[in-house]
């Protein structure tokens, strides 16, 4: 990524089509209520070469809901970023909980480290810098860890999403939920083959063979939303 002289090309287009409607819903019901670590933690990552990857904060605020409703324990993240989606969680669990936390990149994580100590919650974060599938099949040779964790938040290679999946349905409890962020693509998913940029066919042809994965899957409720950049939504059922 440090050889990308434009990073702003991968940038996604605005899902709503509407930059003004977009502004509306960040400043009259986002950014009023983001917590100061959080929005601390945003402003850090806007500094960053790639901080256009990390997780947007109209997303996040649908994951604070969701983590008040099922109230979990114990949770998993594949994709940490700079932790922007970490810290929402990390502030979101009890004092007791605990969350495995997935990247390739220990010096991204890094760069919201300070703001997530200061916020009082780094001791119920386990980073690991390793990919994700070693890891998570590692978990799954303990029996023990099958149906263990409460809660799933996946914002990674777009590539391995159905294996991340198969291997998560697993380690999430049934009625526990799994959330994946990017499964729009910026909408690309519904453009026409040769309108897609090259940079971005990969990932789109992921989003969208990911998400027909979980139409088909019978294991799971969901809901794909076009929250952000697109979330879908499931919860374990089988």
């Amino acid at each position: 990524m440090e050889n990308i002289k434009d990073p702003s090309i991968y940038r996604n287009p605005v899902i709503l089509q509407s930059e003004d409607l977009t502004k509306y819903i960040l400043e009259t019901a986002v950014y009023p209520r983001e917590p100061a670590p959080l929005k601390e933690l945003r402003e850090a990552t806007n500094n960053h070469p790639w901080g256009f990857i990390a997780t947007l904060p109209e997303a996040g605020q649908l994951m604070t809901l969701l983590l008040k409703l099922l109230n979990p324990k114990k949770t998993i993240e594949v994709g940490v970023f700079t932790g922007y989606s970490l810290l929402l969680t990390a502030l979101n669990i009890p004092h007791d909980g605990k969350i495995t936390a997935i990247d390739i990149n220990r010096k991204t994580y890094e760069v919201g480290l300070p703001v997530i100590k200061k916020a009082g919650v780094e001791h119920k974060i386990d980073f690991i810098e390793s990919p994700a599938l070693p890891i998570l099949d590692k978990l799954l040779e303990d029996p023990t860890n099958e149906g263990s964790f409460d809660f799933a938040f996946i914002d990674a290679d777009k590539e391995n999403y159905v294996n991340y999946h198969e291997r998560l349905i697993k380690l999430v409890k049934i009625g526990g939920l799994l959330v994946y962020d990017n499964t729009l693509w910026g909408g690309r998913v519904c453009w026409p083959e040769d309108k897609v940029p090259p940079h971005a066919r990969s990932g789109r042809d992921a989003a969208i063979e990911f998400n027909k994965t979980i139409t088909n899957d019978s294991r799971v409720e969901f809901a794909l939303t076009s929250v952000g950049d697109g979330l879908n939504i499931c919860r374990r059922v089988a």
